[in-house]
């Protein structure tokens, strides 16, 4: 090693006469601080606008799923905004046109709600105010929070067209989400039914399963008597048992199901305890495998109760049971009804008593049982989860309150069939529970009209390539349109499409797009002319729209405006209902891709990036939409990421109090090292972040930084004058080259398949390991020492190569850290390393016969390094150039590549000796290393008072107290 500093035993300084490093990059990063004056920097100069002035280079277009315009920003956004950041530079980086639009949900429940409680919090109803003023509060409500995200999103160091980004609530884009619409409309898969749909008492509208998240709550379990009405031979004194944990559904109830393939008893109570609900003798139906728990929830027993014997399917298909209501003094007839028992594929024998009690108002199987066999659907739930009024002994019973706790609905119920002796058992259990995520508060399933887009009907428009209904071209374009990373996001989404019913389109709100449609007067949905389906109609209202925006659909006197003179005014109701706001962000590939001059050529997207539950929001709404309305997916590829998970892995909350804001971690590192986080995670499964991770995070890129900063130093002078052929350099730095071919191949082929984790971690590596450790180690002394020679001349043409690769290579990852880097190199106001490409590497620098070499040489050097680290923590030496090993090779091909290097160099000795002797059985020796031992030996001469080697030499020069080499140098 070089020396750093004069030798006190010699009179001159020579200290001046050393290239030492010279580079005003700081130490100390201070990212908090300068992030923002680089940020500034790119929007003046604007960088990504004259990214978009390069021609001929093939488009890449990632398409941004809106966030929701109403928070600040989580770390699960930045997470997924730093991971497109990363995929969108990189593929600039490599020669791509990578366009990057970001975009905003803006209409929707949240924000209307939000609106709501600030009227609440004044006095204020909400139905005393126009619905264009309300909507006009939403609109403001949602700019002010885009602008705010729009800044912190910005300040990750995200590029892109911030200036035009895409708002689901701008007029085009509502003119085209009504276009859309009314495609469904035209095409035939529009239409108006009456089924159970998740509903939300607390917001009044139905919900979409992707609002939907499950939660632990209390509910009281019922064993319900169903008396047998009519049935053959012995089982017509018997009674059906039911079991339930949603008993405000019991009044809806219109039969029973049991499954065909299961085994059922006719089992008679003998004997019962005190205060027991089951009454000796009577006869109960129960399936064979839940009979034991059954009655012992009765508190009969097994031992309290007789087999009777077999009950088949055939005989349970023939038995017709009355309504636990049925006959009660006050019912007014209101469940004097038959209820029959079918069966049902849906019944399982693994909880309650293997008979479901139907109530074809209030579950997915349950209608379709109705639907089957012709049951009634019932409408005695209110919007507001309460009993209709006029509904006997429950009227007015909320099931759900309006602050989202349970009302008294089931309790009213339970308390009626306790009277009427109607229960055999109850429990309070825990259930798992669907619950809006908006509002937290339970939902239900009602039966409400509402509007849907069928998934199995043709759809008329000719765009069969991929199918003729939205399910089969969904299906069809998961498995040959689009690839999935991981694979195992295909399986999610086909198999969620595979098994959902239609889409329910409609919400009953007022902050959305609506739907754009009018329905006959007097006609049924059934009806042929039940929809209005004029083009002329359609076409006058997105016009309008596209002046006026969707406000313009609940102005006085819209109806008059969209219809007269094409179509009977009065002969028509309009729709008030407004759109799922997933069909917004499902066609935004419409208004976005398709509309944009900086969209996409063909209207798709090269690339879908979200996570993991999107696979039931934006990534399924998006395929639904573009199948029904252009035949096929809007995207080619679904890069999806995990959830972000506290230091233990649990899930971030409030109340426990384990968040960490994106804005805390920048202000106290910096966004580069949050983004280092990002690059150095798995993003395809759950990460965890938290102080001591981000402490990791913050060593590595220090250790990275000095890496940058050596460069920086030794290029300092450096020009093209000083630049090498590599066919001329020495071996060391023609494995360097190997090294950074082998490497541009893995950044690039890693980038384009988004394995951020591959490549920053191959590059660290690198940096850390090849150069740091080794070869500027190695190369410390010609590049400080030497004079023109062959040696530093090589290694700084090394140097500049490599500073170009390494900056572009970690430029989208470490965003604000390479343009400093860059910039303290290259200076001048339209100067960026974001303007650059990664520069192609030379295939001819590849030599894996020159590495094999090397291998060996690193390998016999590590032994030689750790038998004098022995020396020096001996303080037998104490720097490696006191010592003058000798080295026994047993191989010798290794013997004479070692004897043909300047191995002393490489080790950092002054002198060094390869023998082939054996060795000593004193030798040091590496386990890992066999053939190779050493011997340690003292360097024989004087110490160089320039460059610190201990050679023979010393003192024979004109300059006094140097080696021949240093002597060379200053002459």
């Amino acid at each position: 090693m070089c020396a750093d500093t004069t030798d006190t035993s010699q009179t001159l300084d020579y200290k001046s006469t050393l290239n030492l490093p010279k580079t005003d990059f700081p130490m100390r990063a201070g990212l908090p601080k300068r992030e923002p004056e680089w940020l500034a920097r790119w929007e003046r100069i604007g960088v990504y606008e004259r990214l978009r002035e390069k021609e001929g280079r093939t488009p890449f277009t990632l398409h941004d799923g809106p966030p929701y315009a109403n928070g600040h920003l989580h770390i699960g956004h930045a997470l997924n905004k730093i991971l497109k950041d990363m995929v969108v530079r990189s593929h600039q980086m490599m020669g791509r046109d990578a366009r990057y639009i970001p975009g905003w949900d803006c209409h929707g429940l949240p924000i209307e709600w939000k609106i709501e409680e600030q009227y609440r919090a004044k006095g204020q109803d909400k139905d005393a105010v126009s619905i264009v003023d309300f909507r006009q509060e939403c609109r403001k409500f949602a700019e002010g929070w885009v602008d705010i995200q729009r800044e912190e999103f910005k300040r990750l160091g995200i590029t892109g067209c911030w200036d035009r980004p895409y708002l689901t609530m701008d007029f085009h884009a509502e003119r085209v989400i009504a276009e859309e619409f009314q495609k469904f409309l035209m095409n035939g898969v529009l239409y108006q039914g009456s089924k159970p749909v998740m509903w939300s008492p607390v917001e009044k509208t139905a919900l979409a399963e992707a609002e939907v998240e499950y939660h632990d709550r209390q509910t009281d379990a019922i064993w319900v008597r169903f008396p047998v009405r009519e049935a053959a031979g012995d089982l017509a004194d018997a009674t059906v048992l039911i079991w339930t944990t949603t008993p405000w559904t019991i009044p809806q109830n219109r039969a029973i199901c049991f499954g065909p393939g299961i085994s059922y008893g006719l089992f008679e109570v003998q004997k019962t305890p005190d205060e027991c609900w089951a009454k000796v003798g009577e006869t109960l139906l129960v399936a064979d495998a839940l009979a034991e728990g059954v009655f012992d929830q009765a508190r009969v027993g097994m031992a309290g109760v007789s087999r009777l014997r077999d009950v088949s399917a055939e005989e349970l298909a023939g038995v017709t049971c009355a309504h636990p209501l049925a006959g009660a003094e006050g019912a007014d007839g209101e469940w004097d009804f038959a209820v029959r028992l079918f069966p049902g594929d849906h019944v399982t024998d693994d909880a309650g008593t293997g008979f479901v009690h139907t109530a074809p108002s209030h579950g997915d199987d349950d209608y379709q049982i109705g639907l089957k066999h012709g049951l009634e659907m019932t409408f005695n739930i209110l919007d507001d989860s309460s009993f209709r009024d006029d509904l006997p002994f429950f009227g007015g019973e909320r099931v759900i309150k309006e602050n989202g706790k349970p009302g008294g609905a089931s309790k009213a119920v339970i308390e009626k069939l306790k009277a009427l002796d109607a229960l055999i058992a109850m429990k309070r259990i825990t259930i798992s529970d669907a619950h809006s995520w908006r509002s937290k508060a339970p939902v239900i399933r009602l039966n409400r009209p509402q509007w849907f887009a069928a998934i199995d009907r043709p759809v008329g428009d000719g765009q069969d390539d991929y199918g003729t209904t939205i399910r089969e071209r969904a299906l069809r374009s998961i498995d040959e349109l689009v690839t999935w990373t991981p694979r195992t996001g295909r399986n999610r989404l086909y198999s969620m499409i595979e098994a959902r019913p239609d889409w329910v389109l409609s919400r009953q709100r007022a902050w959305g797009v609506p739907l754009t449609c009018f329905t006959k007067v007097g006609a049924k949905p059934s009806d042929d002319d039940f929809l209005l389906r004029n083009a002329e109609v359609n076409a006058r209202i997105v016009e309008v729209f596209e002046a006026e925006g969707a406000d313009a659909w609940y102005k006085d006197g819209a109806k008059e405006r969209f219809l007269s003179g094409i179509v009977d005014v009065d002969a028509y109701d309009q729709v008030m209902d407004i759109l799922d706001v997933w069909f917004d962000s499902g066609s935004t590939h419409a208004f976005t891709l398709r509309d944009r001059e900086d969209g996409s050529e063909d209207g798709m997207a090269d690339l879908y990036l979200e996570g993991t539950d999107q696979h039931r929001g934006w990534f399924h709404s998006s395929m639904l939409q573009a199948c029904g309305t252009i035949g096929h997916a809007p995207y080619r590829g679904v890069l999806t990421h995990g959830f972000t998970l506290d230091e233990k892995g649990m899930k971030m909350s409030k109340s426990v109090g384990n968040i960490i804001a994106p804005d805390k971690i920048v202000q106290q590192y910096g966004a580069d090292i949050l983004r280092l986080w990002v690059a150095q995670t798995d993003f395809t499964i759950d990460q965890r972040i938290g102080p001591e991770i981000l402490k990791g995070v913050a060593d590595g890129y220090r250790r990275l930084r000095n890496t940058m900063r050596y460069m920086l130093g030794s290029l300092n002078d450096f020009s093209e004058a000083d630049r090498m052929d590599p066919a001329d350099m020495p071996e060391l730095e023609r494995w360097v080259l190997h090294r950074l071919a082998e490497l541009d191949r893995t950044v690039r082929e890693g980038y384009a398949r988004y394995d951020f984790q591959g490549v920053f971690q191959a590059v660290f590596t690198f940096a850390t390991v090849d150069l740091s450790a080794f070869y500027f180690d190695v190369r410390k002394d010609a590049l400080y020492c030497d004079g023109d020679t062959v040696q530093r001349r090589a290694a700084r043409t090394v140097l500049d190569l490599l500073f170009h690769r390494l900056t572009t290579w970690l430029a989208p990852v470490l965003t604000f850290t390479m343009e400093e880097v860059w910039l303290e190199r290259f200076p001048g106001e339209d100067s960026s390393v974001h303007l650059v490409d990664i520069p192609e590497t030379p295939e001819a620098w590849r030599a894996p016969d020159l590495a094999a070499k090397w291998a060996g040489v690193r390998a016999a050097r590590r032994v030689v390094t750790a038998a004098l680290e022995v020396a020096r923590v001996d303080k037998v030496i104490g720097a490696s150039l006191e010592a003058a090993p000798v080295v026994h090779v047993e191989d010798a091909d290794l013997r004479a590549a070692l004897m043909a290097l300047p191995f002393e160099d490489i080790c950092i000795t002054s002198q060094i000796t390869v023998s082939d002797a054996p060795a000593p059985p004193e030798a040091y020796r590496l386990p890992e290393t066999p053939g190779v031992a050493v011997v340690f030996a003292k360097a024989s001469g004087e110490k160089c008072a320039r460059c610190w080697k201990v050679l023979p030499d010393v003192g024979t020069h004109a300059h006094p107290g140097v080696c021949g080499r240093c002597d060379s140098a200053m002459s």
